[in-house]
């Protein structure tokens, strides 16, 4: 640990000063800055099972999970064995491994991908995949989603143009227009925008690519319309117009079911994505991620064939031990459990704040959810936006001094892990009610500011 004054300023806020001398905002990850919710961050000196430590010796019960990859919570024994044994044999080779193939082969088994490539982060997957669509079509479009996100890939860090079948222009500086002329930004679960997209573009769109239940804005699952899911409604379509359907499960992957968001829909309706992501619950904790889909389409990739991508630490034999550990241990039990545990936490949520006086609405994809406040039922970007944000913040702050942490933003999904026991369930609901009164007064006065 580094060297800190032991006077009165607590240790978090000394290294967020020391970080902001020299890393942009002080933080690698900008929601890590709690610039949503304000105040300072909590640096962590370590974790162990649903529990957080950080440097001032506060103990808070962890609803993050590391965004999602830690579903058997931190430090479980097994994969941190496994990871050591891994260490001790060597961190790094640059060549083929084992563990590479044994967890691309466990993702294979669980989801409907005939070959996958392994790669290093979410983002890189995402741009991977796109590249490939555009390389199978011959095309160049991209559809994406408002409120959806897939890393930090130009191409998708767009905003919608100015009608429903306009394309976007640049979503932050630093993203030239010629990166997003080519991407069309449309209302997620608008089916109507759909067609007019491909009605107007069909034969020039390589893909379209989507959260398979977006958890970016908050969670927001994908809609039914007689019984037809938003997703298979996608996946259709593409078919028909020749364009390549892109699920984005780097968040949802082997966390919001065993099979993914893809074992809530696309299993029991019987379609399948043409490409898919991987990320988080896939690397157990390490920098691990893949993309993959139908082998004809896979074929496409360089060694085979035409489309090139690699990676120096692709593959890496301690990040694919360690998903490989976390997979294989991740039974229909710890599901169950996990899926038990959100349960009560969601009700006990709405609960206290419906007690409290507080509009909220309360959303899943499986095990993983978000509680708006707000009283209209979010289904796109636009309805996620009406959440309100001081309300939160209020809630956020008054749930971090009772020893629980929350997403530092409005717009996070909740993550729970199998190491979620009676005590740390205990412990969240015990802070719940005057968590949601903070979040009662905060509205009020959100309110008489408007007035």
């Amino acid at each position: 640990m580094p060297t800190l004054d032991q006077g009165s300023v607590p240790a978090s806020e000394q290294l967020f000063a020391r970080a902001k001398a020299v890393t942009p905002g002080g933080v690698n990850s900008p929601v890590r800055a709690f610039n949503a919710v304000g105040g300072t961050p909590r640096f962590m000196r370590e974790a162990k099972g649903a529990w957080l430590t950080d440097v001032d010796d506060n103990r808070y019960v962890d609803l993050v999970c590391s965004w999602g990859p830690m579903l058997l919570g931190h430090a479980h024994p097994e994969v941190q064995a496994a990871v050591q044994a891994a260490v001790a044999r060597g961190t790094s080779y640059g060549t083929p491994t084992v563990p590479e193939v044994e967890l691309a082969e466990e993702i294979v088994a669980r989801t409907p991908v005939e070959e996958i490539r392994l790669v290093s982060s979410g983002t890189e997957a995402t741009m991977s995949a796109i590249r490939l669509a555009r390389g199978f079509t011959g095309r160049d479009v991209v559809i994406k989603f408002a409120g959806c996100y897939h890393g930090h890939v130009d191409a998708l860090l767009a905003s919608a143009g100015s009608g429903l079948a306009t394309f976007a222009v640049p979503g932050t500086p630093g993203v030239p227009a010629s990166s997003t002329e080519l991407t069309l930004v449309l209302p997620y679960n608008d089916r109507a925008a759909v067609e007019a997209a491909f009605a107007e573009h069909g034969e020039r769109i390589a893909c379209l690519i989507t959260e398979a239940a977006p958890g970016n804005m908050g969670v927001v699952p994908p809609g039914s319309v007689d019984g037809r899911g938003f997703n298979g409604f996608l996946a259709e379509i593409c078919r028909r117009h020749g364009a390549l359907f892109i699920s984005d499960e780097v968040m949802t992957g082997f966390r919001a079911t065993r099979e993914g968001a893809w074992g809530l829909d696309g299993k029991h309706e019987g379609w399948t994505p043409d490409l898919m992501t991987f990320g988080k619950v896939m690397g157990g904790g390490f920098p691990a991620a893949a993309f993959g889909g139908r082998a004809e389409v896979m074929q496409t990739l360089s060694p085979v064939g035409p489309v090139y991508q690699a990676g120096t630490l692709s593959g890496n034999p301690v990040a694919t031990t360690a998903g490989l550990a976390t997979l294989r241990l991740a039974t229909d039990e710890v599901y169950a459990h996990i899926a038990s545990a959100a349960e009560t936490v969601k009700a006990a949520t709405s609960e206290a704040l419906t007690r409290a006086g507080v509009a909220h609405v309360v959303q899943a994809a499986g095990t993983m959810f978000s509680v708006f406040f707000t009283d209209t039922p979010v289904t796109d970007f636009a309805t996620a936006s009406t959440t309100d944000v001081a309300a939160y913040a209020a809630f956020f702050h008054a749930m971090l001094a009772r020893g629980v942490y929350l997403p530092p933003s409005a717009y996070e999904a909740w993550f729970l892990s199998s190491a979620h026991d009676d005590d740390a369930i205990g412990a969240i609901l015990a802070a719940l009610p005057e968590a949601a009164q903070a979040a009662a007064e905060a509205s009020n006065t959100s309110r008489e500011v408007v007035r």
